[in-house]
């Protein structure tokens, strides 16, 4: 069962209600603005979508899992990951605060930073580190050459 729940889209549905929840019952009276707020969100959003769809075509191209626990059979440094080395966490960090936008939940805001933290202690630095012990050298030179985040 934890092995369901440890994943990043439960995480993120999880930071998702807390905010839909937080602008539905307690606004305070708080906004973004009327029309700023909605047009970014949903940029964020879809552009959140458009990054994690890219990774996810790309690591299968490559024949890789997707899972953030498991093993990968290559290091794919191609398409998106040729821009930033973890586009499906981004990816997710960009879905929240586009609905966090979108739905005007101002105090969930926190949540953003939050998660991104929570991503990358959570998911990244353990992936990187088996990445770094199955592919050594290939995998530094990698790092040296993309950004982990943007």
């Amino acid at each position: 069962m934890r092995q369901w729940i440890d994943l990043p889209p439960v995480w993120l549905v999880g930071a998702l209600l807390l905010a839909r929840y937080q602008a539905a019952y307690f606004p305070m009276g708080l906004s973004f603005g009327p029309v700023w707020a909605d047009l970014f969100g949903g940029l964020l959003v879809g552009g959140g979508v458009v990054l994690m769809a890219l990774a996810v075509y790309e690591m299968a191209r490559q024949k890789t899992t997707i899972h953030p626990h498991h093993n990968s059979a290559r290091l794919v440094q191609s398409g998106i990951f040729s821009r930033t080395r973890n586009p499906i966490y981004l990816g997710d960090v960009m879905v929240l605060a586009g609905l966090i936008l979108y739905w005007d939940a101002v105090l969930a805001l926190p949540l953003v930073p939050l998660m991104l933290w929570f991503l990358e202690r959570r998911f990244v630095i353990p992936e990187e580190n088996r990445l770094r012990r199955e592919f050594r050298m290939e995998f530094a030179k990698y790092c040296e050459k993309v950004r982990r985040w943007v």
